[in-house]
């Protein structure tokens, strides 16, 4: 099964500066470009850092009143690791800059080319970003995604989603007959209907269907011949009546 590759969809055309590049220089290219950030890099093309709306927001309302290391706002690129691996830069010193070394975070949050979608928009969710540099095995800048692109995925057509459920999923991965199962694909969502040998194969059918690009969710309406889930539990014995143990320590007086 074949997931589509951030490569696929990056912006191969990016906006950077430089470490040296002045902060009002930044500022016109935010602007003139109606983007929300970009990246800072070497003589190399080698990805430094990101600067994002909110580090030159900082200069405009002067010293922040709380000190400390800057923390994501909505519209920031990257949430500074812990440990102190944002190079120690503050509010205070972005609210001072006067290039882009001074206002970028560092070191930026990056996918590869040949990364998934999946692990792009996991890596969006968990650093709280909204756009990710895409680097090439040397660190190179080569792109940029941003989470409207990701969601590209989800304009795939409707025959495309259940070509590769039938012929993927059901057919190469799972070795089902053909008609096995009735793949029905309205507006990404996915409805499987017909009868497998196991319970197992329903769950692996279902998850596998759910990993195809551009499934919204999956409706399963599959049946089974034989359970091997091995979940239903075993009959408990009942335990016996406080007056039928010898050694309970309970002493009932039986009507006459």
């Amino acid at each position: 099964m074949k997931h589509s590759k951030i490569g696929n969809l990056m912006v191969n055309d990016v906006v950077s500066v430089t470490p040296q590049t002045p902060f009002k220089e930044v500022a016109k290219l935010l602007a003139v470009h109606r983007i929300s950030g970009l990246p800072v890099v070497d003589t190399d093309d080698r990805v430094l850092g990101v600067i994002s709306e909110s580090d030159l927001v900082l200069r405009q309302a002067g010293v922040p009143p709380e000190p400390g290391p800057i923390r994501s706002a909505r519209l920031a690129w990257r949430s500074p690791p812990t440990g102190g691996a944002d190079t120690g830069r503050t509010a205070d010193t972005k609210a001072h800059a006067m290039s882009a070394r001074e206002l970028m975070s560092q070191p930026a949050i990056t996918v590869q080319a040949n990364d998934t979608i999946a692990v792009a928009a996991r890596t969006m969710a968990q650093h709280r970003v909204e756009r990710l540099p895409v680097v090439d095995e040397d660190g190179r800048l080569v792109g940029i995604v941003a989470r409207r692109d990701l969601l590209q995925v989800f304009l795939r057509p409707d025959p495309d989603i259940r070509r590769e459920i039938v012929d993927e999923v059901l057919d190469r991965m799972l070795g089902l007959s053909p008609g096995a199962v009735q793949v029905h694909v309205i507006d990404g969502v996915v409805t499987l209907e017909g009868q497998l040998e196991r319970f197992s194969e329903i769950q692996v059918a279902v998850r596998l269907a759910q990993q195809v690009d551009g499934v919204v969710s999956v409706t399963d309406k599959l049946t089974y011949r034989y359970d091997d889930s091995g979940s239903r539990p075993a009959r408990q014995t009942p335990l016996p009546a406080a007056d039928e143990t010898e050694d309970s320590g309970v002493h009932w007086e039986r009507s006459p």
